[in-house]
């Protein structure tokens, strides 16, 4: 009997990358697309996609998952079961972040993570860095060696007192971003003009859970947005900006691209399909919601939507950060009826991210299907230096492949969910697209409705450089400050 000539066939594809949309069968050996063709010869098993969308499979890059945290409260996903999620929604990479703690090293915070995530991931993943003690040992020392060694993505927080840092720390971290050739994340929020808001709102007893919204208006966000564009502009280093939920703060990104400027923004689901009374629902239940920055109001959520199409965003992540409403380490950590202040940040939505973004943008009208590869697969892939292994279909890339249902009627359940969270935001919200098939390398992790997958099967990711995190040439000629870096 002959072999086959593939391990899988995918037949009758209807496959959109980022820039094109193109019928054909495709070809998977040894866990990459080898072939893109019309009528292939037979795999050793087949799939007919039936003229449905096929697509490469989701990067989430930003999600937190088995991530140490300094207020009792505890992450409800590990790595288990955040990427078992991430995989029945449709996403087969994820890349959350290794967080250095005060006092401590990078390496001993990737040492901690690897410990918590090998052997755990059902689906591909790699990490970024989270630098909250920017000395000149973890700066000038630890940092290119991590770059070096795949690591090549950091984050930096201009708020919260057990992560943020000053704008000469921050100048520190890009200076060295810029000569390894790293990309920087920023989350953008004053943190002083919090703190000031926060302190007057709870002298007067305003601690409901809409007040945690009050307390980081848009200006907070547009200031520091604008403050952290201001910081790579000065050190021509491109940086990108986190999370953004404001009119005023996409505003501030899309003046600095207009201008030429290497900046690059991701947005997320809650400032597409959540607001700010979403913070004022009865009771504490508003805390399901509490995340920074808040969700904002109909005009901000226009704008959003305008920035994934205008390609303002080149990234869309979930910034999955799961905390359960009804435990003593979750959202309740402060009390049932505890002020804003001690509410966990965060909410969940690995699953849902690209579903959501499907049947509201792609079925409506508001972006095309090419839009929803890139900002969702192809664009983040590139920024953290996966591409062309991943976020795309094309001949030597992973085969990370979902098969779409487009002509489904479903509505949220968090019954239905494969978190390990016992809510969900958008419960009850109906949809008409979710993901019949998901591939990662090759084999199916999710199918027919069921979890397939298996803990220990995703794989550690090293990083390349990623292209646009290249400084321009002789940029320093007109700038001579930049001469002595």
């Amino acid at each position: 009997m002959e072999p086959h000539a593939f391990d899988l066939v995918i037949r009758n594809a209807h496959i959109a990358t980022a820039t094109d949309v193109f019928d054909a069968d495709i070809g998977i050996r040894d866990g990459k697309i080898v072939a893109l063709a019309q009528s292939l010869a037979s795999g050793a098993e087949e799939i007919d996609a039936a003229g449905r969308w096929v697509l490469p499979g989701g990067v989430d890059a930003h999600c937190h998952l088995s991530q140490p945290m300094n207020d009792g409260s505890v992450l409800a996903d590990d790595f288990f079961t955040g990427t078992r999620s991430a995989a029945c929604g449709g996403t087969t990479t994820v890349i959350p972040f290794a967080v250095q703690k005060k006092g401590g090293t990078l390496e001993q915070a990737i040492t901690d993570y690897h410990a918590v995530s090998d052997g755990e991931a059902c689906i591909d993943y790699a990490f970024h860095i989270i630098v909250a003690d920017a000395t000149p040992h973890t700066v000038e020392f630890e940092l290119p060696g991590l770059i070096e060694r795949g690591y090549t993505s950091i984050k930096l927080y201009m708020t919260y007192d057990d992560l943020k840092l000053d704008d000469r720390q921050i100048l520190d971290v890009l200076a060295i971003a810029r000569r390894e050739g790293a990309m920087s994340m920023i989350h953008a929020e004053n943190t002083d003009c919090i703190a000031w808001l926060t302190d007057r709102l709870l002298a007067k007893g305003l601690t409901a859970p809409r007040f945690h919204g009050l307390s980081r208006p848009n200006v907070v966000e547009r200031e520091a947005t604008h403050r952290a564009i201001s910081l790579g502009e000065f050190l021509d280093t491109p940086i990108l900006i986190v999370h953004v939920s404001s009119e005023e703060a996409t505003d501030q990104i899309r003046q600095a691209q207009s201008r030429g400027l290497s900046v690059y923004a991701e947005t997320c689901p809650q400032y597409l399909f959540l607001t700010a009374a979403d913070l004022d629902r009865p009771g504490f239940h508003g805390a399901m919601c509490i995340c920074s920055p808040p969700p904002r109001d109909a005009t901000s959520q226009q704008a959003i939507w305008e920035g994934l199409a205008n390609g303002t965003f080149q990234v869309f992540s979930s910034d999955h950060a799961p905390f359960n409403y009804n435990d003593p380490k979750g959202k309740k950590v402060g009390g049932e009826h505890g002020n804003f202040t001690h509410v966990p940040n965060g909410i969940p939505g690995i699953e849902t991210r690209l579903p959501l973004l499907f049947s509201e943008g792609v079925m409506t009208g508001r972006i095309d299907i090419n839009k929803f590869v890139a900002v969702t697969a192809t664009d983040p892939a590139k920024i953290y230096g996966l591409y062309p292994r991943k976020g795309t279909i094309c001949i030597g890339a992973d085969a990370d492949i979902v098969i779409w249902d487009a002509s489904t009627n479903i509505t949220i359940k968090n019954e239905n969910l494969h978190h390990n969270v016992d809510y969900t935001p958008y419960e009850g919200r109906p949809l008409h697209a979710w993901p019949a098939v998901t591939l990662c390398r090759g084999v199916p992790v999710y199918q027919d409705g069921q979890f397939t997958g298996r803990a220990g099967y995703g794989a550690f990711l090293r990083c390349e450089r990623p292209t646009p995190a290249k400084p321009k040439p002789n940029f320093g000629k007109s700038t001579p400050w930049l001469d002595i870096l």
